[in-house]
């Protein structure tokens, strides 16, 4: 059974991502800072297994990548899924909330990507590593300075790890999501939106979902689908690529 590794997998996106993939019979291990969701998560599914792990702490990746080598082996499959958005006109983005979007955004994908692609070589294992991304992280995004700008980071590290990792047969690509309408991150920038697009917070999602050419949000289903395919062996071509699931609105 391939080990698939989560990180921020234990709510809204990454909680759907880990059931389902445990479902197609990964052994699937989910890391989150959310102990209490980790906890939740458990109990709906108790063949995930689940590290309390900040993202963002380098020695706390570190020990938890550590302690996952020495109980499971190697690590097929890693999905970096931790995300941040705080939305603000640039003259008030308070400076700790551009620093948080970069640290989760961007720092912890570099962080766990080092500490997988040691485990993978150690290992010989031909693997992937996929980053959940934005179309923010392709087209710069009105109030989302410090999502975008790690975002856009996030699409140049994903092309050097490509290239780093390739003569290790170790592929990386990122998934450039559209509004993902349901998820909890969006739910919580609804009232900032509302002020940024001066509507009121219940025309909000009509307002995006108007933007895509498919009229509709992006689903979880949706983002499942892509990376079920781009994660396995079908797709084993592929590599240091930042594909779009915009429904056409991001081309």
């Amino acid at each position: 059974m391939e080990v698939l590794v989560i990180a921020g997998g234990a709510r809204s996106l990454g909680k759907y991502l880990s059931i389902k993939f445990s479902e197609k019979k990964y052994k699937v291990i989910v890391l989150d800072i959310d102990e209490n969701s980790l906890n939740e998560l458990k109990k709906e599914n108790d063949n995930l297994i689940t590290y309390v792990c900040d993202l963002t702490d380098e020695k706390n990746v570190i020990n938890t990548f550590d302690n996952i080598d020495k109980e499971y082996g190697g690590i097929n499959k890693f999905i970096y899924n931790a995300g941040y958005a705080n939305s603000n006109i640039i003259t008030k983005f308070e400076y700790d909330k551009f620093i948080t979007s970069l640290n989760i955004n961007l720092n912890g994908y570099f962080l766990c990507s080092k500490e997988v692609a040691k485990n993978m070589i150690k290992y010989n294992i031909k693997g992937s590593i996929a980053q959940i991304n934005s179309k923010s992280g392709r087209v710069g995004s009105k109030h989302n300075s410090g999502y975008s700008a790690a975002k856009f980071g996030a699409v140049g590290l994903t092309q050097s790890l490509a290239l780093d990792l390739a003569e290790y047969n170790i592929r990386v690509n990122s998934f450039m999501l559209g509004n993902l309408l349901d998820s909890e991150m969006f739910e919580s920038l609804i009232p900032q939106y509302a002020k940024k697009l001066n509507i009121k917070e219940s025309e909000v999602k009509q307002y995006y979902i108007d933007k895509v050419p498919l009229k509709r949000g992006c689903s979880f289903e949706d983002v499942f689908n892509i990376l079920e395919f781009y994660i396995s062996d079908k797709a084993n071509y592929c590599t240091g690529q930042s594909i779009n699931l915009t429904g056409g609105q991001v081309m």
